[in-house]
């Protein structure tokens, strides 16, 4: 039985959970850090960008004098697999109430040689000193009550080894953007889902990093299958999430030249949009 399914009787808290221990990174000297990259966030092999961003955000938040990610911009080079990594950072600039620093997570290759998987450059500062005004048009995504949406476990018996990560989330899809797992995909580049982690822990900061890349790819909504790897990501923290669960609501509007964009928001309990992203995206055609 996965540790996050076997835990969940036990609501994990901040600080104390399958996700916090699989994203920790060790200071092995100023501004360099060691981590292990968990088989447990993955696709078919692959680590799940948004962990990567968790992990590469984890870093940046011990060395950077601010605690919390407000952007978070990452190229994804190679492929990052299971296994040692190392994350070198280096502050590019401080100030009072924003600094920036820029982060890459590297691995050895079978041949021992050192490739950079993941390059980040991300501006943090403090959400708990944000003015509360808040002037916006955006409204929470319209998603069935939970209790009326689908995950992975009200489906067909999953491939095998095929997807560790949906053991570690707790995702209820809109019945809307499932057409792809009967067969009959909408076309309209829509996914939308309630969003937790199995074990409990709320939300935060860090874990909204991967909130943003944890839905399927709305590229399958589109008729596509197979693999969508992601090129680029950008995110915004907007504010501390309320506890409870997430409503992640993410789009797609143009497939062109073999690449695709998804935007994604991300609402708490209290109705309060707390993050959102850009992300560009190879899709394989044909």
């Amino acid at each position: 039985m996965p540790e996050a399914a076997s835990a969940a009787a036990v609501r994990a808290t901040i600080g104390d959970s399958e996700f916090d221990r699989d994203t920790a990174v060790t200071r092995r000297a100023p501004g360099v850090y060691d981590t292990d990259l968990s088989a447990g966030w993955t696709i078919f092999d692959a680590v799940n960008g948004g962990y990567l961003l968790a992990v590469l955000g984890r870093a940046l938040g011990d060395a950077l004098p601010h605690p919390d990610p407000f952007t978070v911009s990452a190229h994804y080079l190679t492929t990052s697999r299971p296994g040692p990594a190392v994350v070198r950072t280096e502050t590019v600039r401080t100030g009072r109430t924003l600094s920036t620093g820029q982060a890459s997570l590297l691995q050895r290759d079978d041949e021992g040689n050192e490739v950079e998987r993941i390059r980040v450059l991300a501006s943090y500062g403090d959400l708990d000193a944000l003015p509360d005004d808040v002037r916006t048009s955006a409204k929470p995504p319209a998603i069935p009550p939970v209790e009326q949406c689908f995950g992975p476990e009200d489906g067909p018996a999953p491939v095998d080894g095929g997807s560790p990560i949906a053991d570690r989330l707790k995702l209820k899809l809109d019945p809307a953007t499932l057409g792809w797992a009967l067969g009959q995909p909408s076309g309209r580049g829509e996914m939308r889902a309630w969003f937790g982690l199995a074990d409990g822990r709320d939300a935060d900061p860090l874990s909204l990093l991967l909130a943003v890349d944890a839905l399927p790819p709305t590229a399958f909504e589109l008729g596509l299958k197979g693999w969508v790897p992601t090129v680029e990501l950008t995110a915004h923290v907007r504010c501390r999430p309320a506890p409870g669960p997430l409503r992640v609501s993410i789009t797609t509007r143009n497939l062109a030249g073999g690449f695709l964009e998804e935007d994604a928001e991300v609402w708490d309990s209290a109705d309060r949009l707390v993050a959102q992203s850009r992300q560009l995206a190879r899709v394989r055609l044909g």
